[in-house]
């Protein structure tokens, strides 16, 4: 690995930083720069990666404008036995970015060019400034001021981070004039924004058996029923031989988890427009408003560039763990699925996954003697499998405990726990406060 137009290496923590992340936010491929390793490639290390880790976030949030916070991520790796520093850098939106203290300027506004940050010239600055996105919805202000955020205060703190009283700010909820926007309209415990799940008989949309909607709460909690929907729909086939029992599923899970979120964070929202989600007999289609972003080529979305349209929904999904690392999502889908699932408008990107053929199979029956033999067959989900797995491995498990590890709210839990109780799995011990276990036969 060496320097080049997305690649920069520091020796350590410079002043430079800023600059060379500027750099990259302008750059309409983003980039990566590791602190650690110096200019001959020779992995040199870090003494305290977490201490480095802290410093560049604050540094990053604090001393570049636009705010590029949901752009960037910073993780630690280990190279040759040492501990470096990777920051992952995304292509900007709202271009120019460039250094808080310099303004916006030659001096402050930097692009990349070959293997160095070079200043912009101010003709290039004013032309970027000029077409700045302007229907971001972090800067529309949202029709409802009386917003209350319950819902993402549970989810904050079950991912073990507190909201305190200027989150608003923190988050980017806010407009310039301290005014709630569109985002904290999406993230709000009641909103009119919902999204769209269909099912239909036969290959087109004309027999309609299923038409439900998740939302008009925050976006969060739509986003996990939405899931869990889809977990339930994709049935799990088994084909035994005299040597194995051969399982498939509708779809991959993993690809479609990454579609899903991808549908969601990257939806053109200022076009009042939710993703929409349709099962037929053959296939699953996710249709999201808004083609490719601005400034982004078709190769450099199937590569892995990412240029989050709204930064702010990506950088909350990140607190809560619902996305990896920037651009990590396409390649995931593209291990399962081909290009030729992805069909591009200029308004709407519809992603079509083909159904895994399971003609020779037998549907649905899975389950099976764990902690006991189970009378007859067991339609299980993943999820209901591995919160068994759960209970199996603690001997036992409480709601808030079963919430804590899973990171959602008490209320899912106790849901997920009392499905498996309908399907006679497990049994509650102690009343509604006490525990659930395995139940014998």
């Amino acid at each position: 690995m060496t320097e080049s137009n997305r690649i920069e290496f520091k020796e350590k923590l410079t002043n430079e930083l800023e600059k060379e992340v500027v750099a990259f936010l302008n750059y309409r491929e983003g980039g990566f720069v590791y602190i650690g390793i110096d200019k001959h490639s020779n992995i040199v290390g870090l003494k305290n990666t977490d201490e480095v880790q802290l410093k560049i976030k604050d540094r990053l949030r604090n001393n570049i404008v636009p705010s590029c916070l949901g752009l960037f991520d910073v993780v630690k790796e280990e190279k040759e036995g040492r501990d470096i520093v990777k920051i992952v850098i995304a292509s900007g939106s709202e271009k120019p970015y460039y250094i808080k203290k310099y303004g916006m300027s030659e001096k402050g506004c930097y692009i990349r060019v070959g293997s160095a940050s070079e200043p912009m010239s101010q003709r290039m600055i004013d032309d970027l400034f000029a077409r700045r996105t302007r229907n971001s919805i972090g800067k529309i202000k949202s029709n409802r001021q009386d917003l209350t955020f319950e819902q993402l205060k549970i989810y904050y703190e079950a991912a073990g981070m507190n909201l305190n009283s200027h989150f608003a700010n923190i988050l980017e909820l806010l407009t310039e004039d301290s005014k709630y926007n569109y985002v904290a309209y999406l993230m709000a415990d009641s909103n009119g924004t919902s999204i769209k799940f269909a099912k239909y008989n036969g290959l087109d949309r004309v027999d309609l058996i299923e038409n439900n909607e998740y939302g008009y709460k925050s976006l969060i909690t739509s986003i996990k029923q939405l899931l869990d929907k889809l977990e339930v729909e994709n049935k799990t086939f088994a084909r035994i031989t005299s040597k194995e029992r051969i399982e498939k599923r509708l779809w991959n899970s993993l690809a479609v988890r990454e579609a899903v979120i991808n549908a969601i964070v990257h939806n053109d929202y200022s076009r009042e427009i939710p993703p929409k989600f349709e099962i037929f007999d053959d296939r699953l289609e996710i249709t999201s408003a808004g083609g490719l972003p601005d400034g982004m080529f078709y190769d450099e979305f199937f590569e892995g560039y990412s240029i989050p349209r709204n930064k702010e929904i990506m950088r909350i999904y990140k607190d809560l763990k619902l996305v990896e690392h920037l651009g990590s999502g396409m390649p995931r889908i593209l291990k399962s699925y081909s290009k030729d699932c992805f069909h591009f408008t200029d308004n709407f990107l519809r992603m079509v996954f083909p159904f895994e053929n399971v003609e020779d199979f037998v549907g649905g029956s899975i389950g099976g003697p764990i902690g006991g033999p189970i009378s007859g067959p067991i339609e299980l989900t993943d999820r209901q499998n591995e919160i068994l797995k759960l209970i199996i491995e603690n001997n036992k498990i409480t709601k808030r405990e079963l919430a804590n590890v899973l990171e959602i709210n008490v209320s899912a839990a106790q849901s997920h726990l009392e499905s498996l109780k309908n399907k006679g799995v497990i049994e509650r011990v102690g009343g509604t406060r006490g525990y659930w276990k395995v139940k014998r036969h």
